[in-house]
């Protein structure tokens, strides 16, 4: 059988048998010729006699390893490439698609999704240009083998050499900052600054001059000049976090400084210019808020030009006993304690738990059970029952009791009443147990400063007078 422009050649290196088999299959149903090589030396040697319509390459082979491999290809002007691996990390992703890789596939992959991941690539490769090879960076903090953090881990190559605004999504605690890090380090921005401010951690009324700083005399108390936020991460990446809780007012200033990259001091005259790379965050809905009128849809459309959503914890079990070995690891290295491990049992028993804390709350335990568990192995017995919402028993039960008894008495709205009860009983708890300072509590509650105040607000109009 001889190749056709309609039937391209497609190469295929790998050093397991049964991977090149079944991939080389899937795509020979889909009509394409295949080509099997079990290293890179051996397509090195074929490449002295032809060219592959696409290679597919995995990344660790004897000898020459995929990334190698790739990086000498593009050199030759041979591509597109598609690279696979079992092992799936964001400095490996994202030293793929710098080294010029069209796809990334993590192993095990679902066939049909390989077979059009080829062809997308096929019909697309004037558009499969090179990018510029640059030196691998440590690989993050950020861990798991899910395949939703396998995604996230995809994004973050995928986009981290461009200057595209990120908005990071999800619940509290699940790792946005690292992911914004992330971004950072895998950018040709890494050698200048990464500058992380939490919106919802700074008052209002000072939250403009942190962001754009101010001159001597602003304002009462402003004795010298401010550099913000944008001035000291000029370069760089400036990654603000729960975005979804900024004032209005300062969505307009923030909005006018993406679309020109210009802006003032407050009580300046100077214009001042910026070169940073935007990574936003926020658990809240952004789409509920702009319906709302709480948040700038021209704003929302400047800020999530790419998204990345990371997955609650209880969404990425898989991902629990490796995230809590490493974090008990971290812990006794930082604390200089003994080091201890987990038992089958006790590894077991944290995969079934929620974490409605996510990963932070996940971080907190294995640090207690660094300091507190006797021995050197933690048994289930240690784990006590905090680390999850229970999800039967206690106050569970009792709503459970008075709902079916509302229901049963023909009460309506009773949702409403549920939740303004638990809104009210946890914002009393959070404050008397950080001596009502409301950031603290706003924290604890994983809630926006702003947010907490509302809430408080809603509370009090609520309130029964006495008679």
């Amino acid at each position: 059988m001889h190749m056709t422009e309609s039937h391209p050649e497609i190469w295929i290196a790998d050093d397991d048998r049964g991977v090149r088999y079944v991939l080389a299959e899937a795509l020979r149903d889909a009509g394409l010729l295949v080509r099997e090589f079990s290293s890179g030396e051996e397509v090195r040697a074929a490449l002295r006699e032809a060219r592959p319509a696409l290679l597919l390459t995995d990344v660790r082979m004897p000898g020459e390893g995929g990334l190698a491999l790739l990086s000498a290809l593009k050199a030759q002007g041979v591509g597109p490439v598609i690279v696979m691996s079992a092992y799936t990390d964001v400095a490996t992703t994202a030293a793929a698609y710098r080294a010029g890789a069209v796809d990334y596939l993590a192993k095990p992959f679902d066939l049909d999704q390989a077979v059009a991941a080829v062809q997308r690539a096929l019909a697309d490769v004037p558009a499969t240009a090179a990018a510029p090879v640059v030196d691998v960076v440590p690989a993050h903090a950020l861990l798991g083998e899910s395949a939703a953090m396998r995604e996230v881990f995809r994004l973050i190559g995928r986009v981290a050499a461009s200057d595209l605004n990120v908005l990071i999504t999800g619940e509290t605690g699940t790792g946005k900052e690292l992911v914004a890090r992330a971004l950072h380090e895998e950018s040709a921005r890494r050698g200048k600054p990464f500058v992380a401010l939490n919106t919802a951690a700074i008052p209002s009324e000072l939250l403009e001059s942190e962001l754009f700083g101010h001159e001597a005399g602003a304002f009462t108390g402003a004795t010298r000049r401010h550099a913000g936020r944008f001035e000291q991460a000029e370069g760089g990446t400036l990654f603000l976090d729960e975005i979804g809780d900024m004032p209005l007012a300062l969505q307009t200033r923030l909005l006018r400084v993406l679309a020109g990259g210009e802006f003032y001091r407050v009580g300046g005259r100077e214009l001042m210019r910026g070169n940073v790379r935007i990574v936003a965050a926020t658990h809240q809905d952004l789409d509920g808020r702009v319906a709302a009128g709480q948040f700038r849809p021209d704003l929302k459309h400047r800020l999530d030009v790419v998204r990345i959503e990371l997955p609650p914890l209880r969404e990425r079990r898989t991902d629990i006993p490796l995230l809590a070995q490493h974090f008990l690891a971290a812990a006794a290295q930082e604390l200089r304690l003994p080091p201890k491990r987990f038992s089958k049992a006790a590894l077991k028993a944290i995969a079934q738990r929620d974490f409605p804390g996510n990963v932070r709350e996940l971080e907190n335990l294995c640090r207690r059970l660094a300091v507190i568990a006797a021995g050197t192995e933690i048994l289930p017995a240690d784990l006590g029952s905090s680390a999850a919402v229970p999800a039967a028993g206690g106050w569970t039960d009792a709503l459970r009791e008075w709902a079916t008894q509302a229901i049963a008495e023909g009460e309506l709205d009773i949702h409403t009443r549920a939740r303004e009860a638990l809104d009210q009983t946890l914002l009393q708890a959070a404050l008397a147990a950080h001596d009502g300072h409301r950031q603290h509590a706003a924290a604890a509650l994983g809630v926006g400063r702003n947010t907490l105040t509302r809430k408080l607000g809603a509370s009090r109009k609520r309130r029964p007078t006495k008679p």
